[in-house]
């Protein structure tokens, strides 16, 4: 059975049991208990061997594929038009959920009793992630923290648009320095991604059962339950997600990366139901690359520069869900948001989307200040956060197959790479037997 077929019956057995759970005894202390000592643990200690390879592996695999960019014009090049990609595509998914919002208006619908009622179960979820994020208005500021003081603080704060830089740089120093000093590092760095890789492929192997886990603590704690008060939203969001989907990817793939749609989403089954149980792009990561090798043909070098910066910076679900997200909270609370307020939102949507931390629940407090800057009460993001893990889910999904098309539009301009050298057969993508060409 392959890797991404036993994922998704993973998946899919964790939610049938999860919901069953919810139904029969939603307050039952055994259930807590499985969740607390069982099944959490066991979904923690497989996210966190994804995140443990995160960090080497975005080092490696950047500084690898600037490196083998040869100078400077290629990496300019690719850096912008990978950018660009970026802030378009955002910006799209952006107008997508604000349209659906004031077309359906889903807060108009809500109980005031509901509304308080939420407010007074989630505030404190709201504010403690608030608190604990660090996070604080964009400026300046924000640009200038870009340029890491440390770089080795930077890697163990998981703080990555530093790590990028820094990689960045490193990577374009390799390739400006003689090519027989440069040669000790290179190879340092394919054996570090290829050590890495291989403990990826280890990792999956336990992915279906760390699925299980997921997917059961969230869905036997959740239920249905609040998505009764929610489901306008809910289905918004999805909807919007949705969209972006089949039509903007559909569009890239055609017209961008000459590929077959239907192809692209049959080889990248295996980063979809990662991404989907995790809420995680950085956690995704590992998969997305060996993806992108493996069952696309991705030259290495352009998957290892597009791939960590679109695990970061092009968060295309994230920026739909905040969009969506300010606009029913202004409808819940009566404020009207005029044209030029909902540009603002488009603006900060596509800043915090790049701004916002690649892990479960990261979009949250740049959300609360998100809303705080066009007028609508920053507490009302408390509201939704019953049904955040669901929706985070889904829009991690998004994020990461949009990381996936920008690589194949990316690989295509750059040349070498057709919707043809998508390998007919291969080897699922974290398979034992599979052996992905890092280095490039």
């Amino acid at each position: 059975m392959q890797l991404h077929t036993r994922i998704l019956l993973g998946l899919g057995l964790g939610a049938l049991a999860g919901v069953s759970v919810n139904l029969v005894a939603h307050d039952a202390a055994w259930v807590e208990w499985i969740n607390t000592y069982v099944a959490g643990p066991a979904g923690q200690i497989f996210l966190r061997l994804l995140f443990m390879v995160v960090i080497p592996l975005v080092f490696a695999t950047l500084t690898l594929g600037v490196a083998a960019l040869g100078d400077l014009r290629s990496l300019g090049r690719i850096g912008g038009r990978t950018a660009a990609y970026f802030v378009v595509t955002t910006a799209v998914a952006v107008a997508i959920g604000l349209t659906l919002a004031n077309v359906v208006r889903p807060g108009d619908g809500i109980p005031s009793d509901v509304t308080a009622e939420l407010v007074a179960s989630y505030q404190g979820d709201a504010d403690s992630r608030l608190a604990s994020s660090g996070a604080r208005d964009f400026g300046i500021g924000t640009f200038v923290d870009i340029v890491p003081r440390n770089p080795l603080k930077s890697a163990v704060d998981t703080q990555m648009l530093q790590l990028i830089f820094f990689s960045v740089m490193f990577g374009v120093a390799l390739a400006l320095i003689r090519p027989e000093r440069a040669a000790p590092v290179l190879r340092f760095l394919e054996g570090l991604a290829d050590a890495v890789t291989k403990l990826i492929e280890i990792t999956m192997r336990l992915a279906p059962y760390g699925v299980f886990a997921l997917i059961f603590v969230v869905t036997s704690r959740f239920g249905w339950t609040l998505i009764g008060h929610l489901g306008q939203f809910v289905i918004v969001v999805i909807v919007g997600l949705a969209l972006h989907c089949l039509v903007t990817f559909t569009l890239a793939l055609q017209l961008g990366a000459r590929l077959s749609p239907r192809r692209f989403w049959a080889a990248i089954r295996a980063a979809v139901v990662t991404a989907f149980s995790t809420s995680s792009s950085n956690a995704t990561l590992p998969t997305s690359l060996l993806v992108a090798e493996q069952r696309l043909g991705i030259p290495a070098p352009v998957a290892g520069f597009v791939l960590p910066m679109g695990a970061t910076m092009n968060m295309n679900g994230t920026a739909l869900f905040e969009g969506v997200a300010v606009l029913f909270v202004a409808q819940v609370f009566g404020v009207e948001l005029s044209l030029a307020d909902q540009l603002m939102v488009v603006i900060l949507a596509i800043l915090t989307a790049i701004g916002a931390a690649g892990v479960p629940g990261g979009s949250i407090p740049l959300l609360m200040m998100m809303a705080a800057s066009v007028g609508v009460p920053a507490e009302g993001i408390a509201i939704i956060l019953g049904v955040d893990r669901l929706l985070d889910m889904c829009r991690t999904t998004v994020n990461v197959a949009g990381d996936l098309t920008a690589t194949c539009v990316i690989a295509r301009l750059e040349g070498g790479w057709t919707g043809q050298s998508v390998p007919a057969q291969a080897a699922p993508a974290g398979a034992p037997d599979a052996r992905p060409a890092v280095s490039p």
